[in-house]
């Protein structure tokens, strides 16, 4: 007797060939099951895994209002004129209401949709740290399945907030913009040692050339490295400097796999998601475990009256979640004690 086939497999099915044919129609309904977390994702996101990996990911990072949306909108441009297909990930701020993407379709780059080598997708933080959605990952690999040439990833512009984008991009472009009274403070921390490359936009403002000297300067502070971390200067509302842009982010691209760099990252890359949804996934069958009989609410209680400490508590909840996973992966509901 041929098995039943499992819930939702034929509309999986049907969207990994609709994927895999270039069919936009499918791929905005596999993203929005990506973004939502649908479990009908999971097998289509399987299917889709050994066409990934021919993409070059870029991403565009810096504080918000340094014209992250124009950049991004122009370097698809330059890219499509140069024959390339282009995705595009845009990560907004999420309604606290709707947890949806505050800037909707991104008005900005609505013209880029007539262009069928282009696709843009908008969504929302729902409150991720590290400026990048949980799902971006997946939305970039199902880009990359769909057969984009360049991913572009607009992280939503919160500063140096934003050190998840290394974890994604082959090639992360840190934009900042002079005049804004913070404008290397903006960068410091975290975000100054991810950027391969930097951008100061709006570069005919008065104090570009301090913001650039600035950065010269404290790249000197930096432990040295084979690549020598270039800064550009744009003026995206006049379209000056993209192509050079454009041509630094190739030079980089091309620098990673001679130098065996675009290998290593991507084992890092790959290590850093397995352990981030590992790390999800072990949450979510924690709570699963600890919720119905109340065993949270329980050890809570004795760490507030001082009966057990925070720490021990957390080894009986994982305690808990190792001895009731079955054998399918799936724990059971506790035993009333």
């Amino acid at each position: 007797m041929t098995p039943a086939p499992q819930n939702g497999s034929q509309p999986q099915s049907s969207l990994v060939a609709g994927v895999l044919a270039g069919n936009r129609r499918s791929l905005t309904r596999l993203l929005t099951l990506v973004e939502n977390n649908d479990p009908r994702a999971r097998a289509a996101l399987r299917a889709l895994h050994p066409q990934t990996g021919k993409a070059h990911i870029v991403g565009i990072t810096g504080p918000a209002g340094s014209g992250k949306s124009t950049l991004v909108h122009l370097l698809a441009r330059e890219y499509r004129r140069r024959g390339k297909t282009v995705g595009i990930v845009a990560v907004d701020p999420s309604s606290p209401f709707t947890r949806g993407a505050i800037l909707g379709d991104r008005v900005r780059m609505q013209d880029l949709t007539g262009d069928p080598g282009i696709f843009v997708r908008s969504m929302a933080t729902r409150g991720a740290m590290g400026g990048l959605a949980e799902a971006t990952v997946e939305m970039v690999h199902v880009l990359d399945a769909f057969g984009k040439d360049v991913v572009l990833i607009e992280t939503v512009g919160t500063g140096q907030d934003e050190v998840d984008i290394v974890r994604t991009a082959q090639t992360v472009v840190v934009v900042s913009i002079p005049g804004s009274g913070d404008d290397i403070q903006a960068l410091k921390a975290g975000i100054l040692e991810i950027a391969d490359l930097f951008v100061v936009n709006k570069a005919d403002r008065d104090g570009a050339d301090a913001v650039v000297a600035d950065l010269r300067a404290m790249l000197h502070l930096q432990p040295p490295r084979d690549w020598k971390t270039p800064i550009l200067k744009t003026i995206a509302t006049r379209n000056e400097g993209i192509t050079e842009l454009v041509d630094t982010i190739d030079r980089h691209y091309q620098y990673l796999d001679e130098s065996g760099q675009l290998m290593r990252g991507a084992l890092e890359r790959t290590r850093h998601q397995v352990l981030s949804i590992a790390r999800q996934t072990l949450y979510e069958r924690l709570l699963q475990a600890a919720l119905p009989d109340r065993t949270l609410e329980t050890l809570v209680e004795a760490v507030l009256q001082r009966e057990l400490d925070p720490r021990s508590a957390a080894d009986a909840l994982v305690a808990l979640v190792a001895k009731d996973v079955s054998e399918t992966g799936v724990p059971s509901k506790p035993a009333a004690t």
